[in-house]
């Protein structure tokens, strides 16, 4: 392609492993503070625009990140002529147009930078324009259509970070809605912690942030996720007080409780070999009463107590507080899903199956108590894990959970009472692409989030991040050339993302496309509530709805 002088802004004066230093046209070089290029015109020297460093026929696409003015001859600084400029190189394009990630010819001071013309940019995304997956548009090139990699997105996991009112329902919904026009066949799960995307109005209609037909909502109660498809270890966590010092006892004597039990059921369902943590009924209320037959075992006549006598008590009253609370009976007293063979049903109704089938299931976690929503998210996600794990044609049926405020879940720290909730989200972050399962995390705290997930996502979709320990934390994540992009998003607007990773071309700030509906996610409008808003209230039925656990 030959050299076009009127695109010319500078040339390079330090070239670094993933830094460039350029410096602008002085005025008497010829600087114009705008350029034409394709008929658009080109504001010189924008933070955020795209920029071709031009030598010896290779060309590399770089991003500009940081504008300073030259003081060095102490005059004035009256336009960006003769400024420096800090580029991140992205990749190399071809003679023919094609993008490449990374630099392969490193050029030398005094190569000389372009502004991109239009076609430059959008043929980058060409490749990924057949998936029909279209996300946004750029911020500098507004005509210019961002596609995403879908494949790449979700087989890789991905991220959406970024502080309260930044736009993440607006983009988990976004994106979740293209995904689905772009492939119908779709399977999706996403755990909704404040009911933003399936909710009931004052009339109880219920609306979604999705087309009815694509949707199938679940309130996790109603689900019933009970407690004999979870793992020892998981029912360990929500039974067995781990500083009680008769701890090791109660957990040694619940292993042995509850296998006794399973092997029991699964003569019925005449199964020859099974282990712990095969999905199989067992009465909890017979494990309390195996227990408390334990505790209060005597010989000789009641003069002599058993081995076990007393050793249950704190278990014993743990256990029967539990199964005495009616938050808990959607987990621990289930009408539904009392018997092994209700599995099935159980999983229909979680993969989209169900009837009617949809691509989107929704499963409401805001009903739930706050302290037992860990248990039921670690069920959920291992419920996906091993759904594909055992299903032979895994590659053909992938399935995608979608996390909401995944840090309130799954915490970086291990020493808390997530642990099992942690351990059943990071196998997936780490095996979950081999049998077709894929993870996508959105959080507000990254730094709080476990590391693990995080450094396993392929694809970050960052929004407006000002706080500087998220900021550091997301910095060490992103591809260690990258990393200078990070300091781009205190200045994004709401809605606005830069996108790293896999799944794009190249790192792109992204404006992302308004969902159509829009998730239930809005501030309160506290100037109109207060100037025209209701004068009294249902004190009543709020008080009812308390009472009830039921929103």
């Amino acid at each position: 392609m030959p050299e076009q002088t009127d695109t010319l802004i500078g040339h390079l004066l330090e070239v670094r492993n993933g830094r460039f230093v350029a410096k602008l046209l002085n005025e008497k070089d010829g600087f114009r503070p705008t350029l034409k290029a394709a008929d658009e015109v080109k504001v010189v020297g924008q933070v955020g625009s795209y920029v071709s460093v031009r030598q010896h026929g290779f060309r590399s696409l770089a991003l500009i990140n940081h504008v300073e003015a030259d003081r060095s001859d102490g005059r004035r600084c009256r336009s960006a002529a003769g400024c420096l400029v800090a580029l991140t190189p992205l990749g190399q394009i071809t003679e023919d147009g094609v993008f490449h990630r990374g630099v392969r010819h490193f050029p030398t001071p005094g190569a000389e930078v372009h502004i991109v013309a239009e076609e430059e940019i959008d043929s980058i995304f060409a490749k990924h324009r057949q998936y029909q997956f279209e996300f946004g548009h750029l911020h500098s090139h507004p005509s210019t259509a961002v596609h995403l990699d879908p494949s790449a997105l979700c087989s890789r996991h991905f991220a959406i970070l970024g502080q309260s009112g930044s736009g993440k329902s607006w983009s988990v919904a976004s994106l979740i809605q293209r995904m689905v026009d772009a492939m119908p066949n779709a399977h999706i799960i996403l755990l909704d912690l404040h009911g933003e995307y399936c909710w009931r109005d004052r009339t109880r209609a219920l609306h979604s942030a999705f087309k009815p037909e694509q949707t199938r909502y679940l309130d996790a109660r109603a689900l019933e996720i009970p407690y004999w498809l979870m793992t020892f270890a998981e029912l360990v966590d929500l039974l067995v007080d781990r500083n009680d010092p008769g701890a090791a006892i109660q957990t040694a004597f619940l292993r042995e409780t509850i296998f006794e039990l399973k092997k029991k059921e699964a003569k019925v369902l005449d199964l020859e070999t099974i282990s712990l943590d095969s999905p199989i009924y067992f009465s909890l209320r017979e494990v309390y009463e195996t227990f408390k037959e334990a505790n209060e075992f005597r010989t000789d006549f009641g003069k002599t107590k058993g081995p076990l006598f007393g050793q249950f008590d704190e278990f014993l009253v743990k256990l029967l507080s539990r199964l005495n609370d009616v938050r808990y009976d959607f987990l621990l007293n289930p009408v539904r899903r009392n018997r092994s063979e209700t599995l099935p049903g159980l999983l229909r109704d979680f993969v989209g199956l169900g009837d009617p089938k949809c691509q989107v299931t929704v499963i409401d976690l805001s009903p739930v108590p706050f302290d037992v929503r860990p248990t039921v998210s670690a069920q959920i996600g291992r419920l996906a894990f091993e759904f594909n794990y055992w299903n032979p044609f895994n590659r053909e049926f992938p399935i995608l959970l979608v996390c909401e405020e995944a840090h309130a879940y799954i915490p970086r720290e291990s020493n808390t009472q997530f642990e099992g909730t942690r351990k059943s989200m990071e196998r997936i972050a780490k095996e979950g692409r081999k049998y077709g399962v894929g993870l996508g995390v959105i959080s507000q705290r990254p730094h709080e989030l476990s590391e693990t997930v995080l450094s396993q996502c392929g694809t970050y979709i960052c929004l407006r991040i000002t706080n500087p320990d998220d900021q550091d934390y997301v910095r060490k994540l992103v591809p260690e050339g990258e990393t200078d992009l990070v300091d781009i998003l205190t200045s994004l607007g709401r809605g606005e993302a830069m996108i790293l990773g896999e799944a794009i071309p190249l790192p792109t700030r992204t404006q992302i496309h308004k969902p159509d509906p829009t998730p239930n996610s809005n501030d309160a409008d506290f100037y109109t509530a207060w100037t025209s808003g209701p004068e009294n209230l249902d004190i009543e039925g709020i008080v009812d709805r308390w009472r009830r656990q039921g929103r």
